[in-house]
């Protein structure tokens, strides 16, 4: 084991730790030297990996050199309009590839504004506080982040001033409309709001922002440039203005070149290409629009089906997250009968408890935003919502546990304590 002081200030005994040592011991036989720069191919791997892996065994994905700083500085420079000399900063963790996509900003010449610490300090001012402080011109969250700041009914229009903010990127759930409502009231007016989505298993975007294009409330700006990216239905035609499969037909530079451990490619090639021949598939349920944008439902194997319906589960978090009892929640389907029911579970703010007026609201407001078809046959209150260590609610997992099924790895979650709760709805279903 190591240990690593947080800081100059801060010393730690590790002596009744057993078989520790120092950062600092364990890098003395490492003495600095110069950097030597060695020339590579551009196919030579850079980055591995680790897809969540919380119902099964996480994908050890292998990106490329060429592959990945290509499809970087494509996004920066002309998606996300990172200029040189530019401040950018994206609120993550070393653990999410967003930590590597923005490692690749110093290409464009841009300087990274790093922050290690909460963000709830100083009463949820403190990333905009640091934001006029370090100017930043590009300021990278999550939806999660968004929507708490939100309900604390946060105003940064009224109590910063942001004046070189240009670009607000948000990305690991789906922006909902209402938060796009939110940015523009409350953060800032002339700002290019940049819902995006990609992942792990291209470590960029599929569909980002487009500094040139209009931001219509509730869509992604648009597709990747160069990216071949289209919405399949069960068929496999191409289909727009409808919900279906998020596909992209022609290789594309960040895509992995293999999975570490698969020598033959089959396990690649059953993760991405298995649902249409020779067309990635990434497991995302959307929708293209006639603007160009797109709206995602949420993943794939995890939209519901009530009664042949197929819903996706952002359509119900977008409602019930504008419900002010709710501070969080996750959705799943429980089959039963053949058939399948909507299952909610939400987080209470402390001073609420789920009674019957709750339970009616809940389900009045979604009735009348949604259909009938979206009112979930169980609503439950839990104490946390298992989300992995980059803020995704783990929908799966749980899916998984009120099916009595295990969750095979919740090392990757930040709060794999949490399912624990959720054990005892295990085929007990409500009403």
């Amino acid at each position: 084991m190591v240990i690593a002081p947080y800081g100059d200030e801060l010393q730690t005994d590790i002596t009744a730790i057993p078989m520790a040592q120092s950062w600092a011991d364990m890098c003395a036989p490492w003495p600095v030297t110069a950097v030597t720069f060695v020339r590579v191919p551009f196919n030579h791997p850079l980055f591995v990996m680790y897809s969540s892996g919380t119902t099964g065994v996480p994908k050890c994905i292998v990106h490329s050199v060429g592959g990945t700083l290509l499809q970087h500085r494509k996004e920066h420079m002309w998606h996300c309009d990172i200029r040189h000399d530019d401040r950018v900063f994206y609120f993550t963790t070393c653990g999410w590839m967003m930590w590597n996509w923005l490692m690749s900003a110093l290409a464009a010449g841009a300087t990274l504004c790093l922050y290690d610490g909460n963000p709830s300090l100083r009463d949820g001012r403190i990333l905009f506080d640091f934001c006029d402080e370090a100017q930043i011109t590009m300021f990278g969250t999550s939806a999660k982040w968004i929507d708490a700041i939100a309900k604390m009914h946060l105003r940064p229009v009224d109590t910063h001033q942001l004046t070189h903010l240009r670009t607000i990127c948000s990305t690991g759930s789906v922006l909902v409309p209402e938060a796009f409502d939110y940015v523009y009231d409350a953060i800032k007016r002339d700002v290019q709001l940049a819902s995006i989505s990609g992942g792990t298993d291209i470590i960029s975007c599929f569909m980002l922002g487009n500094p040139l294009c209009p931001v219509y409330r509730g869509e992604i700006q648009g597709r990747g440039l160069g990216m071949a990216v289209t919405v399949y239905d069960e068929t496999g035609t191409a289909v727009r203005n409808q919900p279906g499969e998020l596909v992209c037909v022609q290789p594309f530079p960040s895509m992995p070149i293999g999975f570490w451990g698969d020598a033959d490619g089959s396990a690649y090639q059953r993760a991405y290409f298995a649902t249409y021949t020779g067309v990635w598939c990434h497991g995302d349920w959307v929708q293209l629009m006639d603007t160009g944008g797109i709206v995602v439902y949420g993943r794939s194997d995890a939209t519901l089906n009530p009664a042949g319906v197929r819903i996706g589960t952002a359509e119900l978090y977008r409602i019930v997250a504008t419900i002010d009892a709710i501070v969080d929640s996750v959705v799943v389907g429980r089959r039963l009968h053949g058939d399948e029911r909507v299952v909610l579970f939400v987080q209470l703010r402390d001073d609420m408890v789920l009674d019957v007026p709750l339970r009616q609201h809940i389900n009045t407001t979604i009735r009348q935003y949604a259909t009938p078809r979206h009112v979930p046959a169980e609503i439950h209150q839990v104490p946390d919502i298992p989300r992995t260590k980059s803020g995704k609610i783990v929908e799966l997992a749980v899916r998984n546990v009120i099916h009595g099924l295990p969750v095979k790895n919740t090392a990757a979650m930040a709060n794999p304590e949490s399912l624990q709760f959720y054990a005892q709805f295990a085929m007990q279903p409500e009403n």
